[in-house]
């Protein structure tokens, strides 16, 4: 399995020796969100830095029988990622990816773990029936384009449940170009079938965020998901879900890089 890979390292004269940072994306998408803002950012201040796409997104092997795909291949590609480096990661994961990674530290270990909007350990249920609530068109979107495909699902619906703030028409419209459809069985897997049993097996500096105006992910899910933990909680002012999209993303990387600071890391 050839994964889409792309490492970034630290910006000429910035301070050495911080870990890398590994980005998992969340579900319908790729590597590519992470590049856009994060990973350069991150770079500037001296990290470096690792963006992949899971088996069957972006550039990675796999887009065929994708909905054959369980949350255990996912984590078998965080692994594969992680054996590639010469030190342990902090690991970053939205949404879907939070919940990779929450299931790699079952057994895996890393320097440091970032949730952002990430379902939490107790699956997709909770958050599935908050964003029926909050936005049934979204909700009913999505539902049509994973089983008939993406020509089913109205742009402006998808942008306004995932942005609150306007996105230039450019940039939207390759986002939506970039969506594409989801593993299936990940969904069962993360709704109920193989959620995470215990907490990491070895204790990691942790750190849970959330959005305000996210309609997918509660802002009791990032809690209990924190108290779980034992980690750090924020809850992002003025964000929607897409958080490391939005026009305002530094409101989410620059408490990432505080923490990362303040933890040492």
């Amino acid at each position: 399995m050839t994964l889409e890979i792309h490492v970034s390292p630290p910006a000429p004269g910035t301070e050495a020796g911080h870990p890398p940072l590994v980005f998992v994306h969340g579900a319908f998408a790729g590597a590519w969100c992470w590049q856009e803002f994060f990973t350069p950012f991150f770079s500037r201040q001296g990290y470096p830095t690792v963006a992949f796409s899971l088996r069957g997104h972006g550039g990675s092997d796999g887009r065929v029988g994708l909905d054959l795909a369980s949350l255990s291949d996912f984590v078998a590609d965080l692994r594969s990622v992680l054996d590639t480096l010469d030190r342990p990661a902090v690991l970053i994961g939205h949404s879907m990816g939070g919940m990779v990674v929450q299931k790699y530290l079952e057994e895996g270990e890393a320097a440091g773990l970032v949730l952002m909007a990430s379902v939490g350990p107790w699956g997709l249920i909770e958050s599935s029936w908050h964003m029926m609530v909050a936005n049934p068109g979204l909700a009913a979107g999505i539902a049509m384009a994973q089983s008939l495909g993406k020509t089913f699902l109205n742009p402006a619906v998808l942008y306004h449940g995932l942005f609150a703030t306007p996105v230039p028409a450019h940039r939207a419209e390759a986002y939506f170009q970039r969506f594409q459809p989801e593993s299936q069985r990940v969904i069962l897997d993360m709704s109920w079938l193989d959620v995470p049993r215990r907490p990491p097996a070895s204790p990691v500096p942790a750190l849970v965020m959330g959005a305000e105006l996210d309609t997918f992910i509660p802002a009791s899910m990032v809690r209990r998901t924190a108290r779980w933990l034992d980690a750090e909680e924020i809850i992002v002012p003025g964000m929607a879900h897409a958080m490391m999209l939005e026009e305002t993303w530094r409101d989410a990387a620059e408490p990432i890089l505080d923490w990362l600071r303040e933890t040492g890391l």
